[in-house]
């Protein structure tokens, strides 16, 4: 058994658990069927995979390097932000475009002093929104954090 394969998963399973557990606790009930069927999904996924962890059985990779986690370090931070904060302030589209633009601002390569990168970054955001938006709100009636902008 590896602790850098054992932990990560133990993490996301322990993370999925919870959100699971928040899917069937929250009401009203048939709000919360599409979070209901992808956190139970996802609860069976992180525990076959933890299972094969602690069997020693996941041999693919090399676990989280002190470098990687630099780098996945910033994004985590960003989503962290975007559940315990930015959900319930600014309601789940609008946070969603400012997580957006921030994981873009972050990971984009490209320089951060040129107006036309800026613009490619709030179009990405926008149109991301306006996905999210016509998947979850038109197409699947899925209820959605509201907060003070939408």
């Amino acid at each position: 058994m590896q602790l850098q394969r054992v932990l990560p998963t133990a993490i996301v399973t322990f993370v999925g658990v919870w959100v699971c557990w928040l899917s069937y606790t929250q009401e009203p009930a048939a709000a919360y069927l599409f979070p209901r069927i992808i956190s139970t999904v996802f609860v069976a996924l992180s525990l076959w995979s933890l299972g094969r962890a602690l069997l020693g059985l996941s041999q693919s990779g090399d676990g989280l390097s002190a470098e990687m986690m630099k780098a996945i370090g910033p994004g985590l931070l960003i989503v962290l932000v975007y559940i315990f904060l930015l959900l319930r302030t600014l309601g789940f589209y609008s946070a969603s475009a400012v997580a957006v633009l921030a994981v873009l601002t972050v990971y984009d390569g490209a320089s951060h002093l040129q107006v036309m990168t800026w613009v490619k970054r709030l179009i990405i955001s926008a149109a991301f929104t306006a996905a999210m938006y016509l998947i979850f709100g038109i197409a699947l009636k899925v209820f959605t954090p509201n907060g003070l902008i939408i």
